[in-house]
């Protein structure tokens, strides 16, 4: 996974999504043959009508299935009169690290014993199959959970890998990766600006349109209110920094330009929804964008950014709300995998708006695809905490990974 937004933030040449075609890549290329392996194992076992584990779909960045319970299950014996309980979707999101990065996990559900099992993933040996491991733990730990017999098609995970089946189609596929370098031009990534000096400021509101000097007078009434009435929420210091960095947005030309726009959710200045209007034209994203709009009236990418009181030392929590994509180092439920919003790659110093373009831009880069007809429920707050939470776990046990200069 790419180390996005802490040395490169800093200098001239700031990576916002996967690098290219680099030496590292190319010595991972056994690992990659080996994954294949791994899925192949796995789709052969736990197939689409496999009465407790089946694998739904499966490539080599993401995996989604479901544990089914059946009719005799019951979580514990609170339940024992009460309904069978449904399937558990589950998704993995495996990154070009592995097996060195573990894969992350996310589950549709907000029941902590499921989290739980989750969590207890860190336990698992490290080893060259271990996404066979963690699903043989998870497949037993569920089986627990609901008072199942363990099923014994789990043992099989245990068995050797299938041989390598490299058709003339793959073996093409992977020639032309070798002879074809990704694009050495500059990545659309944005320096993260850090704040201006005060010297010659402009007047506060110089540069803001009527409508959006409207919505600051709108905060600033509702801040004296809160205070006469004994409820004010936040810090002086998130609020100060916060009215500051929505005037520097509302007087941005990115901002004024459309290619992204911004609302306050139910008026907080806490709790921003961001709306990415316009990504690279030449890419398959824009390209999805437009097909959305054709089918469902919308032609952006939502993005949710919440504050808390020691903002700006703290980094926003930022998940993608709508729509569900794939790739783009989005994981599940939504959180997005970069370095730049987590405590260890944060600085203070960031703007909001170079963290906008430098999200858009990664997106891009990672080569995220909107994916029509998903399950829209699967994307909720909890559940990008949950992948953000293993996220920062694995990346300060592992680092972050970051690309050679020469592949941008």
């Amino acid at each position: 996974m790419q180390r996005a937004g802490a040395e490169e933030a800093a200098g001239a040449q700031a990576a916002a999504g996967g690098p290219g075609r680099s030496g590292a890549e190319v010595a991972a290329a056994p690992a990659g043959r080996l994954l294949r392996r791994e899925l192949r194992l796995l789709e052969s076992i736990f197939h689409r009508g496999h009465e407790r584990f089946r694998i739904g779909s499966a490539c080599p960045d993401e995996i989604s299935c479901e544990f089914v319970p059946g009719a005799g299950a019951r979580a514990g014996a609170s339940a024992a009169r009460g309904p069978p309980p449904g399937p558990v979707r589950i998704h993995c999101n495996i990154t070009e690290s592995y097996p060195a990065v573990p894969p992350i996990w996310s589950v549709e559900s907000d029941d902590p014993n499921l989290a739980a099992i989750l969590e207890r993933l860190v336990e698992v040996r490290k080893g060259n199959t271990l996404l066979l491991q963690h699903l043989k733990r998870i497949i037993s730990d569920l089986c627990k959970l609901y008072n199942l017999p363990q099923h014994p098609d789990v043992e099989m995970l245990d068995q050797p890998l299938p041989a390598e089946q490299s058709t003339q189609e793959e073996v093409s596929s992977e020639e032309e990766d070798e002879e074809m370098p990704e694009d050495t031009e500059d990545l659309d990534h944005y320096e993260m600006k850090e704040e201006e000096p005060a010297d010659g400021k402009k007047t506060e509101d110089e540069g803001i349109g009527k409508e959006n000097l409207a919505i600051l007078e709108k905060i600033k009434k509702n801040q004296r209110q809160d205070y006469l009435n004994g409820a004010v929420s936040g810090s002086v210091q998130a609020t100060d920094r916060l009215m500051k960095e929505l005037r520097d947005i509302y007087r941005s030309p990115s901002f004024k330009g459309g290619y992204y726009a911004v609302e306050l959710v139910n008026d907080s200045l806490y709790d921003w929804n961001v709306k990415l209007l316009k990504v690279d034209e030449d890419s398959a994203l824009h390209n999805d964008l437009q097909i959305l709009k054709e089918k469902e009236g919308t032609d952006f990418i939502l993005l949710n950014f919440s504050f808390k009181d020691n903002f700006p030392f703290d980094p926003p929590f930022v998940r993608v709300v709508s729509p569900v994509l794939s790739g783009g180092y989005v994981l599940g439920g939504g959180a997005i995998c970069m370095e730049l919003l987590t405590k260890q790659g944060w600085s203070s110093a960031y703007s909001i708006e170079s963290v906008i373009m430098q999200i858009s831009a990664t997106l891009v880069k990672g080569k995220a695809r909107v994916q029509f007809g998903a399950n829209k429920n699967q994307y909720s707050l909890t559940r990008a905490q949950q992948s953000y939470k293993s996220l920062v776990q694995i990346h300060e046990k592992n680092g972050w990974y970051t690309p050679p200069k020469e592949d941008g």
